[in-house]
């Protein structure tokens, strides 16, 4: 789940020493990009990041490649590397696609045994704590970080390989648009509103034949998480 935030910590000498450089550089990159420091529509100059980060350009294109392929930055001939700007259909057709992967990990926690669910419950409320606590000091970082602790905890459980690795690609293309809409205090209040009622319907899943009611209560979250983007 780490990826999902700006890394807060150090890598371990192992994990340097078996990276090439390129994908350090892209990770740092990406950081930058997960963490706004590098706003859509910003140019990442070759020269400066060569410069910034202390390495030479072979590493800085291949990071730049991977990123772009990644569909995170676009290359404009004759003009350099930008960071992706989506617009409204493109945000509008990923937060759909996002529902789906929601739902179906709603489905499969409404189904998971009863001590794996319990599990995941605890888990979830004390996400839910801490973005009360984020919304009440006004940190919209720290809630974005958390409220995507909190749904790649339905991915993690959910146990699909190929789910998390769609559910990852969505996100990173989506994190500006999201931050965007959380950035907002009343959107935070709301959306951590439905993050409790979906820990409390969980917590009251008795039957299988629950799952479909909570894959729909989870992809109705993802669906107003969207609404509340357009009006702003």
């Amino acid at each position: 789940m780490k990826w999902l935030a700006p890394s807060t910590g150090q890598a371990t000498f192992e994990g340097i020493k078996n990276t090439s450089l390129g994908k350090l550089v892209r990770d740092q990159l990406l950081n930058g990009i997960l963490s706004g420091a590098y706003m859509p529509g910003q140019a990442l100059r070759e020269s400066e990041l060569v410069e910034q980060l202390k390495v030479s350009r072979v590493p800085v294109r291949e990071a730049l490649r991977e990123l772009e392929s990644a569909g995170l930055v676009v290359s404009r001939k004759h003009s350099g590397v930008y960071v992706r700007e989506l617009s409204d259909e493109e945000v509008k057709d990923l937060y759909q696609f996002r529902s789906l992967l929601d739902g179906h990990a709603g489905r499969m926690a409404a189904q998971l045994p009863d001590d794996e669910r319990e599990e995941l419950v605890r888990e979830l409320d004390t996400c839910v704590t801490a973005m009360d606590t984020a919304i009440s000091e006004g940190n919209a970082q720290g809630y974005y970080s958390l409220n995507l602790e909190f749904h790649w905890l339905f991915i993690e459980y959910a146990g699909n390989r190929e789910i998390a690795k769609a559910y990852r690609d969505v996100i990173q293309k989506l994190h500006l648009a999201r931050l965007k809409n959380l950035s907002n205090e009343a959107h935070r209040v709301r959306s951590n509103t439905e993050h409790r009622q979906i820990v409390d319907a969980l917590r009251k899943v008795t039957s299988p034949k629950h799952a479909g009611e909570y894959a729909d209560l989870l992809a109705k979250h993802v669906i107003n998480a969207h609404d509340r983007l357009s009006v702003m």
